[in-house]
Order: C-alpha cells, then structure tokens, then sequence
C-alpha cells in the first residue's frame, strides 16, 4: 500500500490570518528563530498549530503499491466443489463470489462462519485475466460452458458478457475506478450512513487500487480532447464522480497487472471463511413453518452432485449473483410474479411482481478510428462527466487479438504502424427499461431471457444525441490532430471503422439512426430486485426473513461513469451493516437475560 499527502488551504479565512505557503513552512521558520531565541512556549505553540493545520488540511490517500503482486493468500481457503465436504451449518451463505460477494464474504469472516459458493473457477494464473493488455480476450473467446466470462444475446439482439470466475466481472472488465454520484445516493432507496460509506471505499481502494504515476501518449490525448471541448472543468485525479474531466483509479497497476474484487477475500477471517469453487447454487431452500425465512441452498459441483447446506439460526443467506443471476436465483426458487411462476409450473414460495422487472443497461456508442501511429498503452484512465448527461471515455485497442468481436467492422490485428482506438460515450440514467423471464424452470445453467428495450424511451434518444456532438467536439480538437491521417489534395482526415458521426447534428433522424446502428453494451447492465420492490432499504427481500440480496440487481441505475467501484463499496457497507446489527441484537438479549439479585432483608 502507498500513501501520498496533499495539502491545500481550505479558505480565503486562513490565507487572511496564515500568510505562509503552508504550515510546514510556517513550523520550520519558527524553530529557525528557536535556535536564537530558546523560547520553549513558543516552540510548543508553533507544534500545536502544525498539529491542528496537519488535521484539518492534510489528505492521506492510500492505494496499492505499485507493481504489487496480486494477493492470493485466499487461495489457502478455496476448495474445488467435488473435494468440499461442507459443515452442516454456516452463519452465512453468499451465492456468487463476485465483485460484491468478495468483500461481503470477507467482511462478514470478521465475526462469523461464512461459506462463499461461486460458479466460475480461479483465474489467478490465466493471462487473459491477470494483464491489461489482453483485457479483451475474456470477452473474446468466451463460451458458453467454463469460460471466467460467459457471453449472451439479449432479446434486443445486443451482444453482452456477465463474469463466472471468482472475483466476478470485477476479473473480466477494463479496469477503470471511479466512486458513485450524489444522484445515485439520493434516489437508490438504500439506507446510507456517508461517513461508513467513504470507509468502504476506502478499505477498497487500500488494497487493489492505483492511482496511475502518469498518462500515456493516447489516455493524454484524451484528457486533452475532452478539456478542450468543454468537458469542463479539468479536475486532475479524483476518485470522486464530479462534472468535468478526470483521472480515476483503476484495478490495474502501473505495470499492467489486475487486482480484482478476489483479493478483497484475502482480507477475511480464515479460520471463518470457506470458499468454495464450481459450485453452481440451484435454489434456496425455505422453511416450511411459522415465518416464510430461507433456511439454506441446494447447489451442485462439476460432476453434478447435489449438495444442500444450510444456515444458523439468526444467519441469512445472501445472494451475489449479479444483475442476471440474483433475479434468475429468485425466479427458480418461487419467489416471483405468482402468474409467471405458475405457468411454468414453479410452486410459488411468495407472490414478488417485481422480481425480474426495470432490468436497465446503459447504451454505448462511438466511433471506432484507425489512427497512424503505433499506440502502447491500453486500458481506460480518464472519464469526462458532461453537463448534458453522457460520460465520454476512449481506449487504444490491445494488439494482441482479433477485434471483431468487439468493433464488428473490422476482422484483422493492426498493422505496425497503425492503431485502432475507440472514442465513445454512456448514456447516464437510461429511462428504457426491460424484464427477465427464465428460459428454463428447472435448470439453472440456462441463461435467462432478457430485455432491456434499448432507446425506447426518446429521453434516451436524445441523450445520445448530446453524446454525438460531445464527440464531434472532442474530435474537432487540437489534440485530436496528430490521429488524423495525412494527405495533400484534401485536409487530413480520420480513418473511421464503421459508421462515422452524423453529418447534420440537426438531423434528429440521422442521429437515432446513429444510435441505433452503433448500439451496443457498457456492460453496466442493473434492475431485476429493485429497493422498495423486491429489496427493503437494507436490501432484505420483502416479506421473506433472513434472506437478501447484495448487488447491482438492486440498483436502479448504475452508479458513476463505471459502477465496479460502488458494488465493491457496497459489499463492505453491508457487511459491516451486517455485523452491526448482530452486536447490538446481541446486546440487547443479554439486557434481557441479566438476572438482577433481589434485595435482601438486613436487619437480624
């Protein structure tokens, strides 16, 4: 971990009344004039007022060292499935060792027995996983059956990807780390305490994040574009969502190695925490007297094998599956529209409506450009918050891949001396909603159905119209101009790859035409067990005890310009909610059983 200090006068107050560069140098003049004058008073007092400037004004940020090697002391408590024999009973059950389901796991270790089930497998020596500049061949070479990223259509016909691998697709994403919106906060329905909140990201940011020691030559250009086309103001770092341009964190070091959500696991309580891999949960399991409450889970291994474990009593079981998995997990275990359960003969636990409804995923669009020179750096770094609603953020494309996949324009790896990048944008708060529907009653292993009505609603429409001339902006900067190429009959030119942007910007038809054809995903898809709809403000499911969700299928939007950083945060705040709640359910029920000693007649 590596800290850096900054230091800035808070107000013209203490400019007014402390005219030194800063109280450093203030504390240094002092002690110089000490040595001529042994004024022990006054030395004291100048230390006192150093102390009090250092805690008012002093920022320590700490992040991960850099060039860390990843943390896999986890790995001496993960056991593949078909050689787990798990105890009978555990205080907590979380489905899905994700990018909410690590820390929550680890936090929830702190205090008690903690079995962790995750699909997917351990990527810790895959390359495709570990380094930036493979970041796409997860998504590339995926499959549908044990790859750590798993591929689906959705009903729109959009190409989309979810993580199976431990660490969730927090293992499987470009890295980029940048802290929610005071709108998501404001309208999430969750219950928020902010000072606990900034601790949760903190303990995050600890462990697996950087703060880049330097923009390369395209992430710079970019930075630059963006300032200069009014993506303002020019921020600089900061984790924190603010309008204007940005350096954000990333899970990816300086040197191109990624530290996922999976080494948030090795923050736990070993003797307290079991995780098991290839462990594909198929229900939960629920009590059949007094109270509806979830009692445990049926899961099998990769030989099929069913296994069932359940929880204490006062435990709970926690599902992180993610923005498809918790609805689907839902849905297959009765809990659900009473209507659709039935039809596809599912006995109903309890009537839910809303379980797998408002599924949203943020539109992206761009441009794809061909550009003349020989880029090294990959991966994103800088994010423009604009005032008209889209984020902006671009990327080099990794080299050592086929991109046809993932810009279906173009089948073939850049020549040497040439470089594709791809300068796009999210369209924030999308209002077009969808559903998911099971597309199997019984069998967990097949993706659900889903919809997600890209730009049915013409606020989206619009929005993505900001988007285009944002771009065409950015495009038309200075810093843009080296990526043009050269020519003598006609001014130099960008090679696009695929559609270019609208000609007119006030063609609204041209532009949603735009839109439609250049659609495809962020990967921040969200919905499914909204707050107030399936999930209370605590995020347990409605009308059922000790069961809750912890995950992006809560969130009616995603959080910030790239969520990864929210969900991680999240996994933490709950679970310290969690055992917050346990010591103060605990204190009160040894108030209850303290015996009080009857007083004792004295007199002989």
């Amino acid at each position: 971990m590596a800290c850096s200090f900054s230091y800035h006068m808070q107000t013209k107050v203490n400019q007014l009344f402390f005219p030194f560069k800063d109280p450093f140098s203030f504390y240094i003049l002092v002690l110089n004039n000490m040595k001529r004058a042994n004024h022990q008073m006054l030395r004291e007092a100048a230390l006192f007022y150093l102390v009090i400037c250092v805690g008012l004004q002093l920022k320590v940020v700490c992040f991960l060292q850099p060039n860390s090697l990843p943390d896999e002391s986890y790995l001496g408590f993960t056991h593949e499935a078909t050689d787990f024999f798990p105890a009978e009973e555990y205080d907590y059950i979380i489905v899905g060792g994700g990018t909410a389901g690590c820390p929550l796991a680890a936090t929830l270790s702190e205090k008690y027995s903690v079995l962790l089930l995750e699909r997917g497998g351990v990527a810790s020596s895959d390359p495709d996983i570990l380094h930036e500049n493979r970041s796409l061949n997860p998504l590339l070479y995926a499959n549908h059956d044990d790859s750590p990223a798993q591929n689906f259509f959705s009903e729109d016909g959009v190409f989309n990807t979810r993580g199976r691998v431990l660490g969730g697709s927090s293992m499987i994403n470009f890295g980029f780390y940048s802290r929610a919106d005071d709108y998501f906060y404001q309208n999430s329905g969750i219950e928020w305490d902010m000072s606990a909140v900034k601790s949760a990201y903190e303990w995050v940011e600890n462990s697996i994040v950087t703060r880049t020691d330097r923009l390369r030559r395209w992430q710079a250009s970019t930075y630059n574009a963006f300032v200069e086309a009014g993506v303002a103001p020019d921020n600089g770092f900061i984790l924190d969502h603010v309008q204007g341009t940005k350096i954000g964190g990333s899970t990816y070091d300086d040197s191109g190695r990624r530290h996922g959500a999976v080494e948030l696991i090795s923050k736990a309580n070993p003797e307290n925490l079991r995780v098991v891999i290839h462990a594909t949960v198929d229900r939960v399991l629920f009590s059949s007297s007094n109270n509806l409450a979830a009692v445990g889970v049926k899961y099998h291994d990769s030989k099929g094998t069913q296994h069932e474990v359940h929880v204490k009593r006062g435990g709970e079981v926690i599902l992180s599956a993610g923005a498809i998995g918790s609805p689907q997990l839902l849905l297959l275990s009765g809990l659900g529209p009473e209507s659709s359960l039935s039809s596809q003969k599912i006995p109903v636990v309890r009537d839910l409506p809303f379980v797998g409804q408002f599924m949203a995923d943020n539109p992206r669009n761009g441009v794809n450009l061909l550009v003349p020179v020989r880029l090294p750096d990959v991966g994103v770094r800088v994010a423009g918050i604009t005032e008209i609603g889209p984020y902006v953020e671009s990327t080099a494309v990794p080299r050592v891949s086929s991109i046809i996949p993932f810009i279906p324009f173009l089948d073939l790896i850049p020549p040497v001396n040439l470089s594709v990048v791809v300068v796009g944008g999210k369209v924030s708060r999308p209002k077009s909603t969808g559903s998911l529907n099971l597309a199997s009653s019984v069998d967990v292993t097949v993706s659900p159905k889903v919809r997600f009505n890209y730009y049915s609603r013409t606020e989206d429409i619009l929005q993505c119209g900001n988007l285009v001339e944002i771009l065409r902006k950015v495009l038309e900067t200075q810093a843009m101009e080296e990526y043009k190429f050269p020519s003598i009959l006609v001014p130099n030119y960008f090679a696009y790859i695929g559609p270019s942007l609208p000609e007119d910007s006030s063609d609204q038809e041209s532009i949603a035409i735009f839109c439609r054809k250049t659609l495809s995903t962020f990967w921040h898809m969200h919905g499914g067990c909204l707050v107030n709809k399936v999930v209370d403000s605590r995020l347990k499911v409605i009308g059922v005890d000790s069961l809750r969700v912890v995950d992006a299928s809560t969130f009616f939007n995603s959080p910030g310009t790239n969520p990864q950083a929210t969900i991680m945060m999240l996994g933490r705040y709950i679970g310290e909610k969690i055992l917050n709640e346990r010591a103060t359910i605990s204190f009160f029920e040894q108030l209850k059983t303290h015996q009080t000693c009857p007083l004792q007649d004295l007199n002989p």
